[in-house]
Parts: C-alpha cells; sequence; structure tokens
C-alpha cells in the first residue's frame, strides 16, 4: 500500500520493533497526527476470544471520562410520558412509528446513537436490516434499551461508547481527539482498558490480550506493550 509524503514522515518516528508503554504511545500518536483537522485517537485490541463462540463474545459500553470529543446525535424511540422525558433529557430526536418510513424509503440516518424503551423494540426491530449493520440497533447490554431514557442519553452526550468484537477478534474504539492533552487521552485509554479486561470471558484460553494498537485517524499505527495489563 502506499502512503503519502506525510505519513511516511510520521511512520519515521516510530519504532515498529518496539512496544511502546501507554503513556508513550501516547505521546507518539498525538505527534503524528499530522492531518488538516482534529484526527481522533482510536485504540484496536486484538483478543484471543473466538467469537464464533457465543461465550468468548465481549460487547459492552465505557463512559470515557474525558469524552470522544464528538457531538453525538442521539434519535430515541419513545411513547407517551417517554417522549418527554427524552426531549427534556435532552435527545436530538425523538419518535415513534413515524419514524419507520422515515429511515427505510427515505434513507434518513443523521443520528449516531439509537436509545429505545423496551416496549418500542417491536418497532425498532423492523429497522434491524438498517441499524445492525451500522452498529445503531439499540441494546439491552450497551444500556440503549431501558426505561431511563434520561440517564441513557446523559451517558451518551457524556462520551459513553460501546464496545464489540468485529469478525476478526478485534475491538476498536476511540478513546478521544488529537486536540486532547495526553493526560486526558491516557484517562480515557485506561478507563477503556479497564473495561476490556472485566470483559474477558471465562471460557478465553491462553493469552488475551494479543496486541494493542494506538492509531490516528490518518497516521501510523503505535503497538502498546501488552505486559502492562
Amino acid at each position: 500500500m502506499k502512503h503519502g509524503k506525510k505519513y511516511n514522515e510520521a511512520a519515521k518516528q516510530i519504532d515498529r520493533a518496539v512496544l511502546y508503554d501507554p503513556a508513550e504511545a501516547i505521546a507518539l500518536v498525538k505527534k503524528t497526527a499530522m492531518a488538516k483537522f482534529d484526527e481522533t485517537i482510536e485504540l484496536h485490541i486484538r483478543t484471543g476470544c473466538d467469537g464464533r463462540h457465543a461465550e468468548q463474545q465481549i460487547r459492552g459500553a465505557v463512559v470515557l471520562p474525558n469524552g470522544t470529543g464528538k457531538t453525538v446525535r442521539v434519535l430515541v424511540f419513545a411513547k407517551g410520558d417517554k417522549v418527554n422525558e427524552a426531549e427534556a433529557a435532552g435527545a436530538d430526536f425523538v419518535g415513534g412509528d413515524e419514524l419507520i418510513p422515515k429511515i427505510q424509503n427515505d434513507g434518513w440516518l443523521d443520528f449516531d446513537k439509537v436509545v429505545a424503551t423496551p416496549d418500542m423494540m417491536g418497532v425498532v426491530g423492523r429497522l434491524g436490516k438498517i441499524l445492525g449493520p451500522k452498529g445503531l440497533m439499540p441494546n439491552p447490554k450497551a444500556g440503549t434499551v431501558t426505561m431511563d431514557v434520561t440517564k441513557a442519553i446523559n451517558e451518551i452526550k457524556a462520551g459513553k461508547i460501546e464496545y464489540r468484537l468485529d469478525k476478526t477478534n478485534i475491538v476498536h474504539v476511540p478513546v478521544g481527539k488529537a486536540s486532547f492533552t495526553e493526560e486526558k487521552l491516557k484517562e480515557n485509554f485506561d478507563a477503556v482498558m479497564e473495561a476490556i479486561i472485566k470483559a474477558k470471558p471465562s471460557a478465553v484460553k491462553g493469552q488475551y490480550l494479543r496486541s494493542i494498537t494506538l492509531t490516528s485517524t490518518m497516521g501510523p499505527g503505535v503497538k502498546v506493550n501488552t505486559t502492562k495489563f
């Protein structure tokens, strides 16, 4: 794969043979984020899980202490009193059945997270084919299928992120923006790592954390020493 000049310059600052301490890795990723926009700092964790087995799945959510640096637009499926509650809590969009054609037929997807009350999951289920592949489907494990819509909205707005294994047994999560201080990125990084370690399925044999890589949107990856965890 051919890379641009900026990427190659950034890559020269990273020793690919070295496994860095988390703090060093964060400093390097910040330094090598050279794009003209505020890049997202991402964490990629390769696990020893076999996601084909249900008991080795990892899925959950964690609130980043310093948020993601992104404004998150929240859509809430609710009815009755819960509509007013969701609006009061700062939901960007609230609705029910009437949103189905808008999403299904008009392709409306101007939101980043979806919260639903349990009694609305019948409605939301009809959108599974659209919301599922985009990672937008509400899920009880992630706290997005709940009667406490206020709490769900507050947490999302405060920087709650979801994590799950992909098909190659890797977890991909954002831990902030390149404009964040190293301390803030480190606090977010620590919160994610703590959650991932707690989420270790008991069925996993051998090494759980195979590799940890930090990267910015356009920058090269920096490998983190897994023995620190």
